[in-house]
């Protein structure tokens, strides 16, 4: 069963089918580009999906077929971004969005297909996976276009590809093709364009079937690993997320259906 989320633009559109959150631009006359009320109403979605127990994962994806994401939408700049005020304030908003997502309790796929630009690569590497189909193609146009880009979005890109891959996508401004991007890193997959959703909902619906509790562990864990201050790590609620999960009903379910040779059901509790 499919359920929809009441969202106060069309420009974005959420459901939750089984297990799964879907949050999809829907832009695409303008390749997905994102205006400040699209990354409103993401933000919107993504708390939404965080309280519903039924979802244990989100995708991320773009409708139309030609984009995922391609960055800012240009035709906002004049009201969005047209002053020195109005830029620091749709950055900030900008920033709660991807460290959102960065740090979102649940697991997150980006479903690529096709152009992957700028604030779209940005999100992209926000997320735990991203899988392309063979067509897409990511970018880093801000040198084209004289913008600055954050130490975070920078951060995000050196730890998806290394720095030297990072800096060869900035300093050129040249986009690379999706075998690039699976070669670099950037993305775990690449398949046909008409395999796409089928191996993603195939990932999501694997994620889903395992213990959330300890999916929710091991990616704070892992958030904590990739602090780059190590005195700002609280290794004492990695520890407390740990007992949890061998505390829970779910480890004893684990237990038991491991001796009985049969699938687990897990509840998150």
């Amino acid at each position: 069963m499919t359920t929809a989320i009441k969202l106060p633009t069309d420009k974005i559109q959420a459901h939750v089918e089984g297990a799964t959150g879907h949050v999809i631009f829907n832009n695409p006359d303008r390749y997905n580009a994102v205006s400040l009320e699209m990354w409103d109403a993401v933000e919107l979605a993504l708390s939404e999906f965080a309280k519903n127990d039924q979802v244990r994962v989100v995708v991320l994806s773009g409708a139309g077929g030609r984009a995922f994401v391609s960055g800012a939408d240009i035709s906002k700049f004049e009201k969005e971004r047209g002053s020195k005020e109005a830029t620091q304030h749709y950055n900030a908003r900008l920033k709660v969005v991807y460290e959102l997502i960065e740090n979102y309790p649940k697991p997150t796929i980006a479903m690529i297909n096709g152009h992957c630009i700028g604030g779209g690569l940005n999100l992209a590497a926000c997320t735990d996976f991203r899988i392309a189909s063979v067509k897409s193609r990511f970018a880093m146009p801000a040198a084209k276009l004289a913008l600055g880009y954050p130490f975070d979005a920078i951060r995000r890109l050196v730890n998806s590809v290394g720095a030297a891959t990072a800096k060869i996508m900035m300093f050129t401004a040249k986009s690379i093709d999706a075998e690039a991007a699976l070669h670099a890193g950037l993305v775990q997959e690449v398949v046909a364009e008409d395999s796409l959703e089928e191996r993603v909902e195939e990932l999501a619906s694997n994620i889903a079937d395992n213990a959330p509790l300890t999916i929710r562990a091991m990616k704070y864990i892992a958030t904590q690993v990739m602090h780059p201050d190590p005195s700002a790590r609280d290794l004492a609620r990695c520890d407390e997320m740990v007992a949890a999960c061998f505390a829970s009903e779910d480890y004893v379910e684990g237990r038991k259906a491991f001796m009985e040779k049969r699938k687990a059901e897990f509840k998150g509790r």
